[in-house]
């Protein structure tokens, strides 16, 4: 049987035993505290917003000026559809406006003469009633005879049924031109099919709506551009997020306008800066599906609850020189609350809200 250790050795050990227990405990309470004070996560990877560059004309593509993964900055072209077959639309356009015009001009001359010709007739009318009138005492004196009298009734009623035919001919010149208040419709109507074969023209020619990032560019020259089908997409490059992937139970520490730390696989050993824009307020949840007409519903097990993780939106700063972010890169981000001042930081590209 082996003697019992030397009492110094017994209580080095005990004290070894109970540091190492104190270390635990305080690791464990410091871990919980960062934990919930600032929320951390390794479920996160850089992002940003892309669009799909889609042709609102269809044609074979003649220009082609960028190539796979090529930064473009606002306003480049990026190609070019056949604009012949719209330009010749154009002009024929043009054309139809011409005509429209010199046929506004002759009828608006047609209704200046109808005009000059009712008030002609009115006149000869009114004047034909009054010598009717005139000539109607004379005939109980015999001074005229009645065929005298009857041919100037009839003059008179000729010149009525002229006037009518006159106003009706002149109202018809009216409709024909098309005319309410200052807007004429034949006129409109040319410049409005002058105009839409003007923005065919334009969009023949793609533009950069703004500074991005060519990518999935899988045509070349020549290739045929339907009207709406994506050729390419664009990365926009003037904004970048991380979407880190957080425990639900940390959220009441997480709002939007505090301060976060990210750090990137790709970097190691560099630091980024950004801010909370906004939590996500839903996500597709496994259960609850509707399968028919009946809800499915998966088993779950009371005593073993996972925690959802719920992404957070942060807003990253400029990135730094030789560090460019590309999206999908891995990232780990962590919460560090609001600035000293205790005032929620400015979030990039949101909406200032009006004063009440």
């Amino acid at each position: 049987m082996s003697s019992p250790a030397p009492l110094p050795l017994r209580i080095l050990g005990r004290l070894i035993g109970l540091a190492i227990i104190v270390a635990g405990v305080t690791a464990a309470v410091m871990a919980a505290r960062t934990s919930t004070g600032n929320p951390r996560t390794d479920d996160a990877y850089v992002s940003a917003n892309v669009i799909g560059i889609a042709p609102h004309v269809q044609g074979p593509l003649v220009q082609l000026n960028v190539v796979d993964n090529q930064p473009v900055e606002e306003n480049d072209l990026l190609f070019v559809v056949d604009p012949r077959p719209y330009e010749a639309e154009l002009e024929r356009a043009r054309g139809e406006l011409i005509l429209a015009q010199a046929e506004v001009g002759g009828i608006e001359q047609a209704i200046a003469a109808g005009r000059a010709e009712v008030a002609r007739l009115q006149a000869d009318t009114a004047y034909a009633r009054t010598h009717a009138g005139r000539l109607e005492p004379l005939i109980s004196g015999r001074f005229i005879s009645a065929d005298q009298y009857q041919e100037a009734i009839t003059k008179a009623r000729s010149l009525e049924a002229a006037v009518q035919h006159a106003q009706s001919q002149l109202a018809q010149q009216e409709q024909l031109l098309a005319q309410q208040g200052d807007v004429n419709g034949r006129l409109e109507t040319a410049k409005a099919h002058v105009r839409l074969a003007e923005l065919n023209v334009e969009y023949c020619y793609v533009r950069a709506p703004f500074k991005a990032l060519v990518t999935n560019l899988n045509i070349s020259l020549g290739d045929y551009a339907h009207v709406g089908e994506r050729v390419f997409a664009l990365v926009d490059r003037r904004m970048w997020y991380v979407l880190g992937n957080f425990r639900e139970t940390l959220l009441p520490a997480i709002e939007p306008g505090m301060e976060a730390r990210v750090n990137l696989v790709g970097y190691p050993g560099r630091t980024f800066h950004g801010v909370v824009q906004g939590i996500a307020w839903s996500i597709l949840s496994p259960s609850g599906q509707t399968v028919g007409v009946l809800p499915k519903i998966d088993p779950t097990l009371n005593w073993a609850r996972l925690a959802q993780r719920i992404p957070v939106r942060i807003i990253l700063d400029a990135p730094a020189p030789g560090a460019p972010f590309r999206m999908g890169m891995t990232a780990v981000a962590t919460i560090t609350g609001f600035p000293p001042d205790g005032k929620p930081l400015s979030v990039p590209g949101m909406p200032v809200a009006s004063a009440q």
